[in-house]
C-alpha cells in the first residue's frame, strides 16, 4: 500500500460508551482489559457468547470521558441491542455515532512520520484533536483516524493523503488474515480463540471473569485450539460449497464466502500445512499463511 493512499472505511460504525460505570461496564464482558485503554493506547477486543463462541469484535478507542467502539457497521444495531441488555442498572449511556465520525485508514510510515507517534500496536495519538492509532490488531494494516466527517477532508490535506480505493485495504488485510467483512457470519460458529484473537491481541488471559471467560480459558489452558480461521485463495473454480476436503477428507469449513474468503480449518498437532491444495465445491483453493503464524 502507497504511503500517500488513504482509504475511507465507511462500512465501519462508532458506538460511544460513556458514564460513570463504562469502564467497569466494558470490563465484565470484553476478552480484554479496559484498564490498559488510555489517551495514548486502543484495544481490540470481542463481545462472546457464555460458551465462548464469537458474536462481536472492535476497536476499543478512549475518547473524552468515555469510549468508542470502532466496528463492522452492518453489525452496529445488533451490537447497540447487546450492549443494552448487559447494561442492567449501570449508569452506562450508549450512542451510535456513525452517523457523524467516519474511520479512515493511512499506512504505518505515514502514521510514523506524526509528531509523537510510535511503532507500537495500539498506539494512540492526537491529530487536530482527533484519535489518530496504529491498528491494535497489526501493524501492518497501518493506522486509523477517528474523525468528524465535516473535518475529514481537510485533515488528509494537511496530512497530503490521497482518497484511494477501499478495495486495496481489505485486500491486504484478507492476506493477514484478518476479517472485517460479513463477520456475522461468523456469530456463534467459532470459538472466539479460533478467530486468533490471541495472536491478534484481543484477549487478556489474565483479567478477571467475563462473558465467554471459561471456555476460552479452558481451551487456551487445555491446549486443545483444534482449529483456526484462515484467509482463503480460490486458485481456480467457484466456492460452491461450505465443506472442504483434503483427499476426500473434511478438513474445514468455508464461513465467510466473499471476494475475500475465511475458512475454519482442522490443525494437525497444532499446525496447518499451508502448502496442501484444497476443495471446496468446483474450486480449488489454499489457506493462506499469516505472519503471526
Amino acid at each position: 500500500m502507497n504511503r500517500n493512499n488513504v482509504y475511507i472505511l465507511e462500512d465501519r460504525g462508532l458506538l460511544y460508551i460513556n458514564g460513570d460505570d463504562a469502564k467497569e461496564f466494558l470490563q465484565n464482558i470484553i476478552t480484554n482489559n479496559i484498564e490498559n485503554v488510555s489517551e495514548n493506547r486502543s484495544c481490540f477486543s470481542a463481545l462472546l457468547t457464555p460458551q465462548g463462541k464469537y458474536l462481536y469484535d472492535f476497536i476499543i478507542i478512549k475518547h473524552k470521558s468515555g469510549f468508542l467502539l470502532d466496528c463492522e457497521k452492518e453489525i452496529i444495531d445488533d451490537l447497540y441491542k447487546q450492549l443494552n441488555l448487559y447494561k442492567l442498572r449501570s449508569k452506562v449511556e450508549i450512542l451510535n455515532l456513525s452517523n457523524e465520525f467516519v474511520i479512515a485508514n493511512l499506512n504505518k510510515e505515514k502514521f510514523l512520520e506524526i509528531e509523537n507517534s510510535k511503532n507500537k500496536e495500539g498506539f494512540t495519538i492526537k491529530f487536530r484533536e482527533d484519535p489518530i492509532l496504529l491498528d491494535p490488531r497489526s501493524k501492518e494494516l497501518g493506522a486509523r483516524l477517528v474523525i468528524n466527517l465535516e473535518k475529514l477532508y481537510l485533515s488528509l490535506k494537511k496530512l497530503e493523503l490521497e482518497v484511494s480505493d477501499v478495495n486495496e485495504y481489505y485486500n491486504h488485510s484478507h492476506e493477514l488474515g484478518i476479517p472485517q467483512i460479513d463477520t456475522r457470519n461468523l456469530q456463534d460458529k467459532i470459538f472466539g480463540i479460533e478467530c486468533n484473537f490471541e495472536e491478534l491481541n484481543g484477549i487478556d488471559f489474565r483479567k478477571g471473569c467475563y462473558v465467554g471467560q471459561e471456555n476460552t480459558a479452558r481451551i487456551k489452558l487445555k491446549d486443545k485450539l483444534n482449529k483456526r480461521l484462515f484467509a482463503i485463495k480460490v486458485l481456480d473454480g467457484v466456492l460452491s460449497s461450505e465443506e472442504i476436503t483434503l483427499e476426500n477428507k473434511n478438513i474445514g469449513k468455508l464461513l465467510i464466502n466473499s471476494k475475500n474468503p475465511f475458512a475454519l480449518l482442522k490443525l494437525e498437532n497444532k499446525k496447518f500445512n499451508f502448502d496442501e491444495n484444497l476443495k471446496c465445491g468446483d474450486a480449488n483453493i489454499k489457506a493462506i499463511k499469516p505472519s503471526w503464524i
